[in-house]
Order: C-alpha cells, then structure tokens, then sequence
C-alpha cells in the first residue's frame, strides 16, 4: 500500500502549469516540523515537494497561498528524467489526491486571482509574531476575531 497523508505549511505559492494536452498541473512545497527535538533542542524540518493534477491542481492555484497550513493525501512516487546538462536525476513527490485546509483562515476567505498580480486577496506572509512551533500555540490576543458567539447552555439534558 502507498499512502501517504502530510500537514504542513505551503513553502510558497503553488505554480500551476498546463501539459502539452492542457491538462492542469501544480507543483508545491510544504514544510513539516518534525516530531522530536534534535540534541540542540530545536524541531528540525522536512520540505516535501507535492504534485496535483487536474481540478486538484486548479483547486490549489486558486485557493492556497504561501505560509497555508494544508493537508494532502496522496501516494509516493519516484520518477527518473535526465537533466539539462545530461545528467541522470531521480525525483522523489507525493501525488496529492486529496487537498484540506487546515488551522485558521489565513485569508479573507477570497479565491486568488491567478491572472491580476492585484488579485484583490490578502497573501499572509510568515506566520504572527508569538507563534510557538514547537507546540503550536498562538497567544488568545493574536488570534483573529471572527463572528462566534458562544453557545449558552439552555438546559443540562442530553439529547439521547
């Protein structure tokens, strides 16, 4: 079985490509801290390059942007070519079956306008000032307001 499932934050922007057979294609790279601390205390992290194709790709072009937190599910897949210079290279990707967002909402909420550099969105640049990576955490005042209220308990019965 190949399967792979990933969560990360987009490196940069996803370019999307179009085969020969305009077919959509779009290559990303998303970083991933890794779960245990290195001998210096620090996470070290990983940069997994991604591919999507077809409406998977068209979906990310238009919805994710650099710093994004995503999650893919896809298969590994190693691939041979033979570079400019005529050198043999071996390529090592998660074809990404399955895109979701995941953590806040980075943007207003807006698709991105892939032909207008003004595109009218908001990109988040680097994570806010605060953000803990090793655990995640984002101090209560930084976080962004939004239409919640919360719930008021009406009664102390479950519904079952």
């Amino acid at each position: 079985m190949n399967k792979a499932i990933l969560m990360g934050r987009l490196t940069k922007d996803p370019e999307l490509r179009y085969t020969q057979s305009n077919t959509p294609v779009a290559t990303f790279s998303i970083a991933i801290d890794r779960r245990y601390k290195s001998a210096n205390g620090e996470r070290e992290t990983d940069f997994i390059n991604c591919v999507a194709w077809r409406q998977q790709a068209e979906f990310l072009a238009k919805w994710f942007t650099k710093g994004r937190m995503i999650a893919v599910v896809g298969s590994i897949q190693t691939r041979r070519y033979v570079d400019k210079e005529g050198n043999n290279r071996t390529a090592t990707e998660v074809v990404a079956d399955e895109l979701s967002f995941c953590g806040d909402r980075s943007n207003d909420g807006a698709p991105r306008d892939v032909g207008n550099s003004g595109g009218g969105y908001r990109q988040q640049s680097q994570p806010r000032g605060g953000y803990d990576r090793s655990t995640g955490d984002v101090p209560a005042s930084q976080l962004p307001a939004g239409d919640f209220t919360d719930l008021e308990d009406e009664d102390d019965e479950l519904p079952f």
